[in-house]
């Protein structure tokens, strides 16, 4: 059985407490891996402190470079790294290739570093005075990712904030570390520099260490909702820069109008997709209507009781199995929630088992009606594959329904009424809206991130706003005065 170790200044580190990682189609322990102690964070930051001067003033052009090849390196192993990903978390191959296409995207987008870096110039802002705009690098960052992305969500953070100048800690999730390791190595293959970028496994010990230190500059996650705030609280507090992303309950507007087919497609899709495991998937379909609401039903049923399900790493499957035993039994006891609470359940996966795999964390996908505000599977994310039916009378109640949510990252709305999706876009409280679109997950050269207790901080996830969160505006003012000229002294406040 293989270690996965932690990588620091360009080298392998084997340290810390030992911890499994599964095989979620057959429930078996395929590795494991090393928790970081306090030490091992430190060295981290050493590591990544010591490497920042340089880094700092290496031309964006020849960042940019390494970039590129990192780049072509990721394109060459990407049947080896979606292996990985297929393994430890479970996601079928497809999933995890596509996975790591949008995470291809981000570093191509950092790859115009000499342009996103350029800053602005004024000439003669006042009398013989020129003003420019510098963006300079905060320092050393770190980000801290979960498990149902190993390496997309990663390549949201560190490709952008080392591309500005920055030097890097990622504390990636110790269920499924394999990926995220191998695409890091890979990265220093493509000539970066010892100690720019540094990986250290771990759990609450080296989070909280990372959070404590003060050379840590800033700090980007992504996870469920109570660790987000309390790395968002924490970390404001010691006056770090934090963005932390939290949890979801993502809303489908189903209107009288939509394309059924269209809608159900999606459907499918967005709500059982990577076995429910995603931010953005939808949970919610909100029907405007009893007569929409009964159609949907009746086409989704088949759909889901027809779900291709099984180990991920074969070809050709519509979802694997849940990341680990006891985040399935989390999804079980949402379930069984709902059932108590009155919701229908239309369609019921939980003793779903695939031949051969019968100690895999699978579940099949779930489908309730007639689910209301007030019941727990409605009010919680539940990262399963789990989608629920509510009904209501008009759009205006919709939206009044997804804006009275705690949580605000994603929604969307089947239509083909213009005036009805102008409104929807501009009333609804959520960070990001599909038009027809389910899953409308920003593209690289935009910026990812929900309102509400869906995201704590500012600035959302790369694209421009990554931008402005990994580096620090300086405004220069400067005066050449004339050879021989003398001025009198000004002492009311300049202008014009």
């Amino acid at each position: 059985m293989s270690n996965v170790h932690h990588l620091i200044n360009g080298q392998a580190v084997h340290a810390g407490r030992m911890a499994d990682v599964f095989n979620p189609s057959t429930g078996q322990v395929i590795r494991q891996v090393g928790l970081a102690s306090i030490e091992t964070v430190r060295e981290a930051i050493d590591a990544a402190q010591a490497a920042f001067p340089a880094w700092r003033n290496t031309p964006p052009a020849k960042r940019a470079q390494v970039l590129f090849r990192f780049k072509q390196l990721l394109e060459a192993n990407e049947a080896n790294i979606a292996q990985l990903i297929s393994e430890e978390h479970g996601k079928t191959l497809e999933d995890a290739t596509g996975e790591l296409k949008r995470g291809i995207e981000n570093i191509e987008y950092a790859c115009a570093a000499p342009e996103i870096l350029k800053g602005e110039f004024s000439r003669n802002a006042g009398p013989s005075i020129d003003a420019w705009s510098d963006f300079q690098p905060i320092g050393v960052v770190a980000g801290i990712t979960p498990f149902n992305f190993p390496a997309m969500v990663p390549l949201w953070m560190y490709p952008l904030a080392i591309a500005c100048g920055n030097t890097f800690i990622l504390k990636p999730s110790e269920r499924d570390p394999s990926s995220t390791l191998l695409i890091a190595q890979l990265f220093h293959d493509a000539g970066l520099p010892k100690g720019v970028l540094n990986v250290v496994h771990g759990d609450k010990t080296a989070v909280d260490a990372l959070i404590e230190a003060p050379e840590v500059k800033a700090l980007s996650f992504v996870g469920s909702t109570p660790i987000a705030e309390y790395i968002y609280t924490e970390g404001t507090r010691r006056g770090k820069r934090v963005q932390a992303l939290g949890g979801a309950k993502n809303h489908a507007v189903v209107m009288p109008d939509a394309d059924l087919d269209n809608t159900v497609n999606a459907l499918m899709g967005a709500a059982y997709g990577s076995c429910g495991e995603r931010c953005m998937a939808i949970s919610v379909a909100v029907c405007v209507g009893d007569q929409v609401a009964d159609a949907l039903i009746a086409k989704l049923t088949p759909q889901i009781k027809a779900l291709k399900i099984g180990a991920g790493t074969e070809r050709g499957l519509d979802m694997g199995p849940l990341v680990t035993r006891a985040h399935m039994d989390k999804v079980i006891g949402y379930v069984n929630a709902g059932i108590e609470a009155g919701a229908s359940l239309l369609v019921d996966g939980r003793d779903f088992k695939v031949p051969g795999h019968e100690e895999g964390f699978f579940i099949g996908g779930c489908l309730f009606d007639h689910v209301t505000t007030e019941q727990t599977i409605y009010k919680e994310e539940i990262f399963g594959p789990v989608l629920c039916i509510v009904r209501v009378d008009s759009l205006e109640e919709a939206m009044r329904l997804i804006n009275d949510h705690e949580y605000g990252n994603g929604t969307c709305i089947f239509t083909r009424d213009g005036e009805a999706v102008r409104l929807f876009c501009y009333v609804i409280e959520v960070g990001m809206v599909g038009v027809n679109v389910a899953l409308p997950v920003p593209v690289a050269y935009h910026s990812f991130g929900g309102w509400k207790r869906s995201l704590f901080g500012d600035l959302h996830a790369y694209g421009p706003d990554g931008v402005r969160f990994y580096t620090k505006r300086k405004a220069i003012t400067q005066r050449w005065p004339k050879r021989a000229s003398h001025e009198a002294s000004q002492f009311a406040f300049p202008s014009l």
